[in-house]
């Protein structure tokens, strides 16, 4: 069995495009995504004046056309990022609405979702045996379902997955980060969970461990997060799973996010009940409100 597998899409338009092409490419017979699928945050492109403008790499775009319009678009999906085009009057308001923020970036990312969905059903149908995509810390719940809706694509669940005489589970929640994503529980809890996912396996010699956070201390990431580079490190509950197993989930560097940011960047889909970690405005500079997040000139820092 020939296994392609990616993560940390991040809502890249250009990877989600190479990650479906390189299945076939590669001869895989299974291609799996192994989380953190859709983007983090929307760029508005503010009609003005009878034209629209944006922010791209910190440079202002005034855009006179339509095909302008699009390539733009087009520039801001590559990157992870979801373009909305909106009136000055609503530009304004989603400034000061963390609800309309959060009500329109659930509204393009589950959008989006089911577009790379059906582009995966069109694309890979016959070409490859199993095509898996599965949720992590980065992802909203309400992708979960888009995801099930799939006729090529399975979501990949903690629920054994067969595969050709292998199996595999997966598991896309993480131990905190300082961002407070949708997926992560306290060590311990995590766990526990991992350790009831690892009591369903029947083979363990012959089953991936699609673990979404790096096992700690087994070469893939240390624990702790770095001040200095600003990248999260997990503790040691994937590793327990891990360790006695030969074949270790998780390699490679987990990447945190998809590379700079726009300056007009509005983010949505704070997870309900979430509060700051102590000491993270230390850690990554000043944390805003849903509605507040845009980089404006007054220098005001967004997360990186």
């Amino acid at each position: 069995m020939r296994v392609f597998f990616a993560t940390d899409i991040h809502g890249s338009e250009v990877c989600w495009r190479k990650f479906l092409n390189a299945g076939p490419f590669y001869g895989a017979d299974v291609v799996i995504v192994g989380g953190d699928i859709t983007g983090k945050a929307m760029v508005p492109i503010v009609e003005r004046h009878g034209r629209w403008e944006t922010t791209l790499q910190d440079h202002l775009e005034v855009l006179e056309s339509e095909e302008a319009v699009r390539d733009i678009e087009t520039k801001i999906l590559n990157r992870g990022y979801y373009p909305i085009r909106v009136s000055e009057e609503e530009y304004r308001h989603m400034q000061e609405d963390e609800d309309a923020v959060d009500k329109r970036f659930k509204e393009v990312m589950l959008e989006g979702t089911e577009r790379w969905i059906a582009m995966a059903d069109e694309k890979l149908k016959g070409k490859v045996h199993r095509v898996v995509v599965c949720p992590a810390n980065d992802d909203m719940f309400e992708i979960d379902p888009v995801l099930k809706s799939g006729h090529v694509v399975e979501m990949g669940t903690d629920e054994p997955l067969e595969l050709d005489g292998f199996s595999m589970v997966s598991y896309g929640w993480t131990n905190p980060t300082p961002w407070d994503t949708f997926r992560e529980l306290p060590e311990e809890e995590l766990g526990r969970r991992i350790d009831k996912i690892v009591e369903k396996v029947a083979e363990p010699d012959r089953t991936i461990f699609n673990f979404h956070a790096p096992p700690h201390a087994t070469g893939t990431a240390p624990g702790g997060f770095d001040l200095r580079s600003g990248r999260h490190r997990t503790g040691p509950a994937a590793a327990r799973a891990a360790r006695p197993h030969p074949r270790e989930q998780g390699r490679g560097p987990h990447r945190q996010d998809a590379g700079p940011e726009p300056r007009q960047l509005l983010r949505g889909g704070r997870p309900p009940g979430r509060h700051r970690h102590a000491g993270r405005e230390e850690a990554e500079g000043e944390e805003l409100s849903a509605g507040d997040r845009v980089r404006r000139p007054s220098g005001r820092r967004d997360r990186r």
